[in-house]
């Protein structure tokens, strides 16, 4: 049986969920009564948010790959990064990783291609709404990827940041939301929107708003693990 590692804590919500959701899936399609093998290094998040946001990517790439080291050392056969934002420095991780690593990316991509889209709004930290890494995987897959506006942006990332990541879930900022997710369907003519952020769901809970479905990041990047540790794979 394959090993998951994952580098959690990133926030500690989300990781819970990452969790759930690969235990849920991996007993729905292996109906032997097993279980899969985890290990989850939960690390510093105010430490990967100071390097980010003072843009010292050499720094958080280092940090990264050491956690990616001890999971390696630990007896994980792959490993996954359970956030949108350290996706930043992917392409560098995966470069000197010791181990196969998932991309949440990657993934997101695949299940767009899947669905037929071609136009997708992106809800996540302003490192991920203000990044290259999502546009440039989709368009190598002939996608295009949507920013919200420069405010919406302001107002998403302070309230992923200071609410949603301490768990603090309130109705106005969901109503905010999915404000944005309208404004963005009428002025930028999005088919969809990805929930860039792994505390987005534990908000955006439902599947779609008013035509527009969710990308939910936490659950497509966990199925694509499940899929990883099935046997044959």
């Amino acid at each position: 049986m394959k090993i998951v590692g994952i580098v959690g804590g990133i926030g500690p919500e989300s990781t819970i969920e990452y969790y759930r959701l690969i235990i849920a899936g991996y007993r729905q399609r292996q109906t032997d009564g097993s279980y899969p093998s985890i290990i989850i290094n939960s690390i510093d998040l105010s430490k990967l948010l100071g390097w980010a946001m003072a843009n010292e990517l050499a720094a958080l790439t280092d940090f990264l790959l050491g956690e990616i080291e001890r999971l390696a050392r630990g007896g994980a056969d792959f490993v996954a990064l359970a956030s949108n934002t350290p996706h930043l420095v992917f392409d560098e991780l995966r470069r000197h990783s010791p181990v196969p690593l998932i991309s949440i990316v990657e993934a997101t991509a695949d299940a767009a291609l899947s669905l037929g889209l071609k136009r997708i709004g992106l809800f996540g930290t302003s490192f991920t709404m203000k990044g290259s890494f999502y546009p440039d995987v989709f368009s190598r897959a002939g996608l295009t990827i949507v920013a919200p506006a420069a405010a919406e942006q302001v107002y998403i990332h302070e309230k992923y940041m200071t609410d949603l990541v301490n768990g603090i879930i309130l109705p106005e900022t969901r109503a905010r939301l999915l404000e944005i997710v309208d404004q963005m369907r009428v002025r930028d003519s999005i088919e969809a929107l990805i929930l860039g952020g792994t505390e987005l769901p534990l908000i955006l809970r439902d599947a779609e708003h008013n035509g527009i479905p969710f990308l939910d990041t936490t659950k497509i990047h966990a199925q694509r693990i499940v899929e990883e540790l099935l046997p044959g794979n």
